[in-house]
């Protein structure tokens, strides 16, 4: 299948005109016209109807769409791959303080010829982040689509790591002089988790959480940010929070807050990461490696049903290090 016609394509769906299309992809108008002609001929349906504004899709080019940006996505790709000056390899993570954010700095402290960007897509949804890995806007997602059935076949969900929780609290909190804690003693305590947003994974993890170790788990209010939370903390004798061992939290010294591991059992956020089966950005397989050598938790932590498995058998052959192949 012609390439130049499905670039045309998907730039044409996008862009509304033909004559805009041409003008980006430095030919005329009448090429691309020709090229999605040949295209249509090709499928033997048509993919938009022309119209006064311009051309809009059918309902069959509404579903051809997302495999030609996927196919185009592709090519780019493995272009880019092989030429001098690359693009920088893409990760979307929750956070820039999250633990992901924090994995990888690690990783590109002991790579920094790694050219990576960073990246955190403002969406609570997993499946939206999903999307855009399959539309080639980023190259890999830390994110976990709980039902897996519902994922892009062309995409691949890995166990990435694991992230032990910590309760986090003021100096006057009852629990604040502990050096360990179990959840059992957490509960009837108020944990206060501020802008836990519906259908996300962490959503679902709360819930499962909750309903394990008969916790209270607070949500109310707006989440003003971190600063606000850890103000909050520092000034309360009855409000703790959540947060992984990895996450990154900077506070005033007078705050004087206390991280506190949970254990028998370990309470563990599982992050996956979600990256294209075919022609995945070969600065991948650099991170795929780095993350399988993380430390692992103990079997006897809790973990959500949705998890997972904690292994690295799921990592796909193309991104495995050709160390480990040989």
């Amino acid at each position: 299948m012609d390439t130049k016609a499905l670039r045309s394509f998907v730039r044409a769906a996008e862009l509304g005109r033909l004559r805009h299309v041409a003008d980006e992809l430095g030919v005329t108008q009448q090429a691309v016209s020709k090229r999605i002609a040949a295209l249509e001929r090709e499928l033997e349906v048509r993919l938009f109807t022309r119209t006064a504004r311009g051309v809009e899709l059918t309902l069959d080019g509404q579903a051809f769409l997302p495999h030609a940006r996927s196919i185009v996505a592709g090519v780019e790709r493995a272009v880019t791959a092989v030429g001098p000056g690359s693009r920088a390899l893409r990760i979307d993570v929750l956070g820039l303080r999250s633990a992901q954010a924090v994995v990888l700095h690690d990783y590109w402290r002991s790579h920094p010829e790694t050219h990576l960007d960073v990246v955190t897509l403002r969406v609570d949804d997993p499946r939206k982040a999903a999307a855009a890995v399959q539309a080639g806007d980023i190259d890999a997602s830390f994110r976990t689509v709980t039902d897996p059935e519902s994922l892009p076949p062309d995409l691949h969900m890995m166990h990435a790591f694991d992230s032990p929780l910590e309760l986090l609290v003021g100096p006057r909190h009852p629990l604040a002089s502990a050096g360990t804690l179990t959840p059992a003693h957490l509960r009837k305590h108020r944990i206060w988790v501020p802008g836990i947003a519906p259908h996300s994974e962490w959503a679902e993890f709360y819930d499962q959480l909750t309903t394990a170790f008969d916790l209270r788990i607070d949500a109310a209010g707006p989440h003003f940010g971190d600063d606000v939370l850890l103000d909050t903390l520092a000034d309360s004798s009855d409000v703790a929070t959540l947060v992984g061992a990895r996450d990154r939290y900077i506070w005033p010294t007078n705050h004087d807050l206390r991280r506190i591991p949970l254990v028998n059992p370990t309470l563990a956020y599982p992050l996956s990461l979600i990256v294209p089966r075919a022609n995945p950005h070969p600065g991948l397989r650099g991170i795929v490696t780095h993350l399988t050598g993380l430390p692992r938790l103990p079997k006897s932590a809790w973990r959500p049903s949705w998890a997972p498995p904690p292994r690295g058998s799921d990592v796909p052959d193309v991104l495995r290090s050709r160390a480990r192949q040989k």
